[in-house]
């Protein structure tokens, strides 16, 4: 089974070593957005005008994108409509941080821990257990954006991700963001997918901006 774009964009904000989440209310809704794209890739659910479809129910046989395609086609049929993106994520972001999280320990990449902050405070973890999925990850990823390799459609999909929830730190540390910012954008707007998708990427990217623009202002205010 596939590690799915969630789980990577949750590898890339893992610190290996403690655990601890870097940039993590971009990374959660950048997670979410994860599993939108490859709900979409797959075919069973469609992203236009900003409003989230269910196209076709049919389970993907992978728990963390199937049990959130059952969530998206209750919540629209509870609502008698389609729900705008930028609605889902602010729904779901937090929960499929969590979901992903498990995903992760049961694939054996990830461990969970259980910590007090000053002695007190629960917190869990997530630090490195097999280090190879993230790894060829970021190989990948510098192959495409600083190497000038072509992306397969999945690869341009999370770049496009990353790419919308600024997590350019996370993805190429040390990296200047000016350096790679036209190539990233050279990505996200490519002909590397049909055009359907193409648009759920730029809706993705458009419902990340303003999401987390707004939890910037909020939490500047």
């Amino acid at each position: 089974m596939a590690v799915t774009l969630a789980e990577e964009i949750m590898l890339l904000s893992l610190d290996d070593e403690s655990g601890a989440a870097k940039e993590r209310q971009s990374a959660a809704w950048a997670v979410a957005g994860g599993i939108l794209l490859d709900l979409v890739l797959a075919g069973r659910v469609a992203v236009e005008e900003g409003r989230l479809r269910v196209t076709d129910p049919t389970p993907t046989e992978t728990p963390l994108l199937d049990g959130r395609l059952r969530q998206i086609a209750e919540w629209a049929g509870r609502r008698g409509r389609d729900p705008k993106v930028t609605e889902w994520l602010t729904r779901d972001h937090t929960k499929a941080v969590k979901a992903t999280a498990e995903s992760l320990c049961a694939r054996g990449l990830v461990r969970e821990e259980q910590r007090k902050v000053l002695g007190v405070f629960p917190v869990t973890r997530y630090p490195e257990a097999d280090g190879a999925a993230e790894r060829e990850l970021r190989d990948r990823l510098r192959a495409v954006v600083l190497d000038g390799a072509e992306p397969d459609v999945r690869t341009a999909g999370l770049v496009g991700l990353v790419h919308g929830a600024k997590l350019h730190r996370l993805a190429f540390p040390g990296v200047p963001r000016k350096e790679i910012a036209a190539r990233l954008d050279e990505i996200a707007s490519g002909q590397w997918a049909a055009e359907g998708v193409r648009r759920a990427i730029r809706d993705m990217q458009a419902a990340m901006v303003a999401v987390t623009t707004v939890t910037v202002l909020t939490a500047t205010s």
